[in-house]
């Protein structure tokens, strides 16, 4: 199916990482690639891609984004900072705001650009630092943390439901 080479080289494009959200995954939250980023599933909250993020014609992502380059053939709805190119393909869906570092935006016939395309002088909101993958790092624990607790609360639920269905220890059965 796959040569040995062709596997070998799935893992890493350039010595960098390649995340591959499937369809039918479903993440909210934040996600942070130190590589290339490919969606063919659906992503809600913030995704920082160093080097380019791609949401397939499948994909559906509503997020503020950060990354290098875009290519856009599913839906996109919220907010890029992109320091490359964004490419919109004849299936794609862009909607929100971007804001890039030149007019490096295309928009194949068939895309659609619904929102803002803004050219920043601001070099420095294009930079990636320490403190956003901190940021994303630290809101992927606090949803952990937010979903375990909620698993937790379940748990102690159904123990308390199953303890009411309990007759009481001291319950003797008369005949």
């Amino acid at each position: 199916m796959f040569a040995k080479k062709d596997i070998e080289n799935i893992g890493s494009i350039n010595n960098k990482t390649l995340t591959i959200i499937g369809e039918g995954v479903v993440i909210e939250g934040s996600l942070y690639s130190p590589g290339t980023t490919r969606i063919d599933g659906k992503i809600t909250g913030e995704i920082i891609a160093e080097k380019e993020i791609i949401i397939g014609k499948e994909g559906r992502v509503d997020a503020k984004i950060k990354t290098k380059d875009a290519l856009i053939a599913g839906t996109f709805v919220g907010n890029m900072i992109a320091s490359g190119e964004v490419e919109i393909t004849s299936t794609g869906k862009f909607t929100g705001n971007l804001t890039q570092k030149d007019a490096l935006l295309t928009i194949e016939k068939g895309g659609l650009f619904r929102g803002e395309s803004v050219i920043s002088e601001d070099q420095k909101i294009f930079e990636i630092k320490n403190e956003d993958k901190k940021s994303v790092l630290l809101d992927s624990r606090r949803i952990q943390i937010e979903q375990n607790s909620q698993q937790q609360q379940q748990q102690q639920q159904q123990q308390q439901q199953q303890q009411q269905l309990r007759p009481p220890q001291n319950y003797q059965r008369q005949i």
